[in-house]
């Protein structure tokens, strides 16, 4: 009997590593799968490849998938990215500046136009499992085309819920972001998923 129950442990230890992978692009699937919308607050870092003082920033982010998001820093600088299904609205106070694009070529103006789409992640991206680190499981998505504007990123989660994402662009730039105070599927106004240029400032793309 002792030996049997060795045998089964070895067994089970050395199934162990397949159960991790499985359960970090679990994670994943789940999250897409059961959020319709999401609201968090986040922090984020981004750091260049000279190794300059990181540049950071916190605010806002609101997601109703497919399609809408709103991500709005609010310090150091304001900025704010809207999406409504259609195209991405990029104000910049400061500059008096609007960027208007379409939706589908909007993939680098924030982090949260990846979370804001249906369930083809792996349809763009091929993913794996990137262990565990910091108390978070993480997975690992590559691009399967050259011209995303990233190399890869990465997702933590603990649980179901998304914790943590790390996005390494063409450029040699991290940007690490954390989120907080997450609220999974609230009820949202469709007011914030709509965006229209305030008077006076430039609008370019459209």
């Amino acid at each position: 009997m002792k030996i049997a129950a060795k045998i089964m442990l070895t067994a089970v230890m050395a199934f162990l590593p397949c159960l991790a992978q499985a359960t970090a692009i679990d994670q994943l699937h789940d999250f897409l799968k059961n959020t319709r919308t999401l609201k968090a607050e986040f922090a984020q870092s981004v750091s260049a490849k000279n190794g300059r003082k990181p540049q950071l920033s916190s605010g806002t982010l609101a997601i109703s998938r497919p399609g809408k998001l709103r991500w709005e820093i609010l310090k150091p600088y304001p900025q704010l990215v809207v999406g409504d299904g259609e195209k991405i609205w990029i104000h910049d106070p400061e500059l008096q500046q609007v960027t208007v694009r379409k939706a589908g070529q909007a993939i680098g103006s924030s982090p949260a136009a990846l979370l804001a789409g249906n369930n083809e992640l792996e349809k763009n991206f091929v993913l794996r499992d990137a262990g565990e680190q910091d108390g978070l499981n993480w997975v690992e998505a590559t691009p399967k085309t050259g011209d995303s504007g990233f190399e890869k990123l990465r997702l933590g989660f603990a649980g179901s819920e998304l914790k943590a994402m790390e996005l390494f662009d063409s450029f040699g730039q991290t940007t690490q972001i954390h989120f907080s105070r997450i609220e999974r599927n609230p009820a949202l106004p469709a007011a914030s998923f709509r965006f229209v240029p305030p008077a006076g400032v430039d609008v370019l793309g459209e």
